[in-house]
């Protein structure tokens, strides 16, 4: 199933990752892409205070750390695979046991996975469009896929169903 939403700004890309952080009550994988600056650590810091990690808590893009750890209802390990080179790098930093635990794991750059590593729930593909403005296009996967689609039309972000078929990345 397939969603694409677009935001005029900053804030509203935070909002968009705090609603959908928000309706998240399992373990998911959410595999991100896009362009350096898209807004991709914008969206997860969103995505953060809707999974009730605290306003006290920063939530910082991990480029040189890899993984950030944060404390919420579900635990968010923020994983950024930019500067990933070599896969065995990824067991380095426990990647297998992030993405099979029971804990929401949002992942930078989540082209880069090892076709091994368990497929994204979700895949969201962000197109700077100018601007502030962004073109989210989102992807659900398995059995929630109907239920978070209509909750996120509901979220009162311009929203399209309308597009390609829905494809894991």
């Amino acid at each position: 199933m397939h969603l694409r939403i677009e935001t005029k700004s900053a804030l509203d890309t935070f909002n968009l990752g705090r609603h959908l952080g928000g309706l998240l009550d399992r373990p998911f994988i959410i595999g991100l892409s896009g362009d350096l600056g898209a807004g991709k650590t914008v969206f997860i810091q969103g995505l953060a205070r809707g999974l009730g990690v605290a306003e006290n808590i920063p939530v910082t893009s991990p480029t040189y750390t890899l993984v950030n750890e944060y404390p919420g209802r579900r635990t968010l390990y923020h994983v950024d695979l930019y500067r990933i080179e070599d896969p065995g790098e990824l067991a380095d930093i426990g990647l297998d046991e992030i993405l099979s635990g029971n804990c929401l794991a949002a992942v930078e750059w989540a082209d880069r996975l090892p076709e091994e590593s368990p497929d994204p729930d979700i895949v969201i593909q962000i197109e700077d469009t100018g601007d502030d403005t962004r073109r989210f296009s989102l992807f659900f996967y398995g059995p929630p896929a109907p239920d978070l689609v209509e909750a996120m039309k509901k979220s009162g972000f311009p929203i399209s169903d309308k597009g390609p078929n829905a494809r894991r990345e």
